[in-house]
């Protein structure tokens, strides 16, 4: 019984693990073995990608914030698809006018797995 308590407790702590990096000119939050949609980029299907620029890491030793990076961090993502993000719609009305405009877009998305995380060549989480 005492084994199942201490087995629970290590569970968290290794799911705890993330970085928070900057990607596309926007800080994203990741975890391993979770997919995210970043902006494009200019990667192949199935392609494994590196990014050097950690803000900060967490894991069960602690938290290692950068100054504005953080010293040998590094992600590595597994580029699985490129998409495409919903709709919006921009609607512009000028009133009394009879000016009305209706435009449409759909942002070009890459998703991607985090595979692992590491700081100074050793895997966390």
């Amino acid at each position: 019984m005492a084994d199942s308590k201490t087995a629970a407790k290590a569970a968290p702590e290794t799911s705890d693990a993330y970085a928070i990096v900057e990607a596309s000119g926007t800080q994203i939050w990741l975890q391993t073995n979770r997919y995210y949609d970043l902006d494009r980029l200019q990667a192949d299907v199935d392609e494994t990608l590196k990014l050097d620029n950690v803000l900060l890491v967490k894991d069960s030793k602690g938290t290692t914030l950068g100054q504005p990076y953080v010293k040998d961090a590094s992600v590595e993502l597994k580029v699985m698809a490129h998409r495409r993000g919903p709709k919006v719609i921009v609607y512009k009305m000028r009133p009394k006018k009879k000016t009305r405009r209706k435009n449409g877009h759909r942002q070009e998305l890459t998703r991607v797995m985090v595979q692992s995380i590491s700081v100074g060549g050793k895997a966390i989480g």
